[in-house]
């Protein structure tokens, strides 16, 4: 377990002078003195008269010194155990000196970074491995960590030198002595799988698996950011198929499953520039805008939305048609509830009109 300090000499990180990574080897190597001494008593002891309480003492001291050894040996065995075993989780253990920011490093951490173990690091080398807004953040949380004295920890995102990003959890600790900073210390964990995981969690948790699009769950706390009062407002639009009953009492719920998709696809390929697509029921859509639309830009979408949704579509070997009823509302300053439920109303009046239309109550702003 090797680390390169910046001034190119090589130092176990665990030796003595390694202080954080020191693992309990400050006892490992006994002066050389100690043993020198014990070789002259003996043969000093062999040329002389027996000496019983000489031979004694000799006794203790042999015994002593080889209890020291064993320890050293199990401090080894343990600290290559621990070595291997961090790697093997994908951790590394660090070091940092202040003010000289000399680095150590453990060979998990050389893996982490994707670097050659034993090679030469230089921290204004290595801080460029990370993604700009994480080293903003790592810079900032590591000066309050060395002025508080305390420790911190947090997600980074780093790209190794074959481009390849990875995520890694810091935790760290300042030492100080006589109340100045003199260390700081730590382990570094690959958790680039923990966040793969909670991604696709998320994305689980905020989709519709069958479509790709926005859920209701992301759509109802879309909806309840653009109301929120400090907000500059916007506008909902709900969609909802006609026709679509007879396709799947027709050609069975497997077509009709097809069908949203392609209808999916085709609302969000017209509605690039709205803040959210969502399918929020069983054939019903939801379309989110930010402040910046107008009335004359949503009723040119619906209308688009109108005209695409008639557009033939072929499902396993079969051809038919759907149409779809638009209706919308601005937030005007209400609540979630109260917005939908316009939208809902304008949705309604559409259908009564005959469908394959779209109805919105005007904006004040219109």
């Amino acid at each position: 377990m090797y680390g390169i300090a910046e001034d190119g000499t090589e130092r176990l990180a665990g030796d003595a002078d390694s202080g954080a990574l020191r693992l309990g080897c400050d006892r490992l190597y006994p002066p050389e003195s100690t043993f020198y001494s014990l070789l002259r008593r003996l043969r000093s002891a062999l040329l002389r008269p027996f000496d019983s309480r000489a031979v004694w003492q000799l006794r203790r001291d042999i015994g002593h010194q080889y209890s020291l050894m064993r320890q050293a040996k199990d401090t080894l065995a343990s600290a290559k155990v621990f070595e291997q075993a961090s790697v093997a989780a994908r951790m590394g253990i660090w070091q940092c000196e202040l003010p000289s920011e000399r680095l150590t490093w453990s060979n998990g951490t050389y893996d982490l970074f994707g670097l050659q173990r034993g090679r030469g690091i230089v921290r204004g080398e290595v801080v460029r491995s990370y993604s700009e807004e994480s080293l903003a953040r790592l810079e900032q949380v590591r000066r309050d960590a060395i002025e508080a004295g305390s420790g911190f920890g947090f997600d980074a995102e780093i790209q190794t030198p074959e481009a390849e990003k990875r995520w890694i959890r810091i935790s760290a600790t300042v030492e100080r002595r006589n109340g100045e900073p003199i260390r700081l210390f730590g382990v570094k964990q690959d958790v680039t799988e923990e966040k793969r995981l909670l991604e696709q969690m998320r994305y689980v948790a905020e989709h519709d698996m069958m479509t790709g699009l926005a859920n209701r769950t992301q759509f109802q706390a879309r909806l309840a950011e653009i109301c929120e009062p400090q907000r500059q407002g916007g506008a909902l639009m709900l969609v909802d198929l006609d026709g679509f009953k007879v396709v799947n009492d027709t050609f069975g719920h497997g077509v009709g499953d097809e069908c949203l998709v392609e209808i999916g696809h085709r609302l969000s390929a017209e509605c690039q520039g709205a803040d959210l697509v969502a399918r929020i029921g069983g054939d019903e859509f939801a379309v989110l805008f930010g402040p910046t639309a107008g009335q004359q830009r949503i009723e040119s979408m619906a209308q688009r939305i109108i005209d695409v949704a008639e557009m033939p579509i072929n499902c396993s070997g079969r051809s038919f048609q759907v149409g779809a009823s638009i209706g919308y509302a601005f937030t005007d300053g209400e609540t979630p509830a109260a917005v939908f439920a316009r939208a809902d109303r304008a949705l309604y009046a559409a259908k009564a009109a005959g469908r394959l239309t779209f109805r919105g109550p005007p904006s004040k702003g219109a």
